[in-house]
């Protein structure tokens, strides 16, 4: 409130003047000549009109003539013209408590999102030659070792090089439980250091750090209108001339039918009054504002209203299945050699993969234990959707799929066992294969359960083995799946899942973008999401909970609920009191207070969009 005390004291000041000067001219000095009536009021006017004559001056200058100020403006001068000097004074004096209310609410709004994403520190403790050394984030390099100790904020992205702590992540996820690092683990920018000291080796520099992007994020959400949001600005600019149209009809026709110009002119101006669109204008806005802040509270980055009001529309949720609906941290649970030992076949699945850091390549390097030796390994090619090829020592090894299998003619074998299947050939012969299992995430299977109370459809489409898939589908009650697709084959399965209806795709990976990019709405995992994943997503889910789907998806019904109501409630009481005034069954300050009332309630409800219970 304390940045709005100066548009507080000057309401409180007309408003005492105006009593005053009212007292004076109506019951002490009845019979005060109107020139001084009008320099009396004029006082209490100015204090308030001053700054929305100045607007609407400068909307004449450069040819907005019909927006709110200008109809303000026109009403109160015309109020005065006629001798309505208390209600010209009046109705300005509610049409600035109704902005200041439009100005606390939208305030209120933009610090939930300032609060959460206060988060860039503005200093980084780094270390050189033994000593710590305070600098600037933006000053850091890949590959340097900064200090964090307890209390701190994490100023960039990194992985743990010595110590261990309990982070405190809400400001990223909306999480309350604090996590706990060690070395090793990667550690993002902006999570608050809770307990011990430790060293941290940076991974991105300041402007790709996590921070940075989640600001960008929130900045720039502002700039995506929603369809409400665009058919309200082009309802306001045709609705705006038009009133004015028809007040200068009433003002002009029956004044000259009745001869009584001065009651006409007057029912025109609380006609201009009432006409004011300021509450569709303000709430509208304002509602996706406050869903856009509350839903970032809960660690969910929505990048603009027009994503918001899309997650209403969908009808069924699509899945990529490693790392969204499964933690995507794989392990080697079984190795099938053919004519080689275990041993070897491990070690030149660990040797062609070395070079990749996805989760199956990283789950063999870790089971073979030991880094390979580069200089054994060349010409390394991936392929898309299939594997890798590659010479280790001097041998061709093929590792991959058996789409890889069978693209080169081997002969191979399938496994009983559930996992992810590696298939390894040698100069052409099968040699064996390895199996990698994933789990589930903890809440994978209630987001499902909830997102199917919705009504919406479940989906997942993923590259894996149809008998791996099966299996997740079958524990997650998920309503259709689709294995072994290329990343080319995913979006064939996306654009015929739109056919049936709006669709929303979530994923983590690279080849997840062309998917997050082709759906209604893309939505992206924060915190293991890859950079392309995210640039393409519309939502952004920061703790890499699939649960937080469904709780988008009730922000935005709720959001869209409140959209809804508004426009119903502002449109219907406006068309009321337009035909009351009309016809001279409300006084100015009737109208005034009508017009304001509707703008505040308006704006009161818009703001409920922040408060979503989980």
């Amino acid at each position: 409130m304390k940045e709005h005390k100066e548009d507080l004291i000057k309401i409180i000041l007309s408003s005492v003047l105006l009593c005053v000067i009212t007292v004076i001219t109506k019951v002490l000095f009845k019979e005060l000549p109107v020139f001084a009536q009008i320099l009396l009021y004029a006082v209490p006017y100015l204090i308030v009109a001053w700054e929305v004559l100045q607007e609407a001056f400068e909307g004449i200058i450069h040819g907005e003539f019909f927006d709110e100020s200008f109809l303000m403006c026109v009403a109160t001068l015309g109020a005065f013209a006629i001798g309505e000097y208390p209600e010209a004074v009046f109705v300005m004096l509610f049409f600035q408590v109704g902005e200041l209310f439009e100005h606390i609410a939208s305030d209120r709004s933009r610090k939930s999102i300032s609060a959460l994403m206060d988060i860039r520190p503005d200093k980084a403790s780094i270390e050189k030659d033994g000593e710590i050394i305070e600098v600037d984030p933006k000053t850091v390099n890949i590959n340097d070792i900064i200090v964090v100790r307890p209390g701190e904020r994490i100023p960039l992205d990194g992985i743990i090089t010595e110590g261990e702590s309990t982070l405190d992540t809400s400001a990223l996820t909306g999480e309350s439980l604090p996590v706990n690092a060690a070395k090793g683990d990667s550690v993002s920018s902006g999570c608050i250091n809770l307990s011990g000291a430790i060293h941290i080796k940076v991974t991105s520099s300041f402007e790709n750090s996590t921070v940075s992007k989640i600001l960008d994020l929130v900045e720039n959400a502002s700039e995506k209108k929603a369809k409400t949001e665009r058919f309200i600005t082009k309802f306001s600019r045709i609705y705006t001339p038009v009133v004015v149209c028809l007040a200068a009809a009433l003002a002009v026709i029956p004044s000259v039918i009745t001869g009584d110009a001065r009651t006409w002119i007057y029912r025109a101006l609380m006609f201009l009054v009432v006409s004011c669109p300021c509450a569709l204008v303000v709430s509208i806005p304002l509602s996706y504002f406050s869903g856009i802040g509350g839903a970032s509270r809960k660690g969910i980055l929505i990048k603009g209203a027009e994503s918001l009001e899309a997650l209403t529309a969908i009808r069924s949720a699509v899945f990529d299945k490693t790392g969204t609906l499964t933690k995507g941290s794989f392990s080697v649970t079984a190795i099938h050699p053919s004519d080689i030992d275990e041993r070897d076949l491990l070690h030149i699945a660990a040797a062609a993969e070395s070079y990749s850091e996805h989760p199956i390549s990283l789950s063999l390097k870790a089971a073979y234990g030991k880094t390979p030796d580069p200089s054994e390994i060349k010409n390394v090619e991936e392929i898309s959707g299939h594997g890798v090829s590659a010479e280790i020592g001097n041998k061709r090894v093929l590792v991959g799929n058996g789409r890889l299998m069978g693209k080169y003619g081997i002969e191979y074998h399938d496994c009983h066992r559930a996992g992810t299947i590696v298939h390894i050939a040698v100069d052409g012969k099968y040699a064996g294969h390895i199996v990698i299992s994933d789990t589930l995430k903890p809440d994978s299977k209630e987001a499902i359960a909830q997102l199917k109370g919705d009504g919406i459809r479940t989906v997942m489409l993923t590259g894996d083995r149809k008998a791996t898939a099966e299996s997740v589908a079958a524990e997650l009650g998920l309503d259709e799946f689709h294995a072994e697709l290329l990343p080319q084959d995913k979006v064939t399965e996306i654009e015929k899942i739109l056919k049936s209806g709006s669709a929303a795709f979530v994923g983590d990976g690279i080849n997840d973008a062309p998917c997050l990019a082709r759906a209604d709405v893309g939505v992206s995992m924060g915190v293991l999401g890859s950079d392309a994943a995210i640039e393409a997503a519309d939502i952004v889910l920061m703790d890499d909970s699939v649960k937080k789907l469904p709780l988008a998806i009730k922000i935005s019904k709720k959001t869209h609920g409140i959209v809804i109501q508004n426009i119903v409630f502002s449109i219907f009481i406006k068309v009321l009191i337009l035909a009351l005034s009309a016809c001279g069954l409300l006084n100015m300050w009737f109208a005034a207070f009508a017009d304001v009332g509707v703008l505040i309630i308006a704006v009161l409800n818009a703001t409920r969009a922040m408060r979503i219970n989980r």
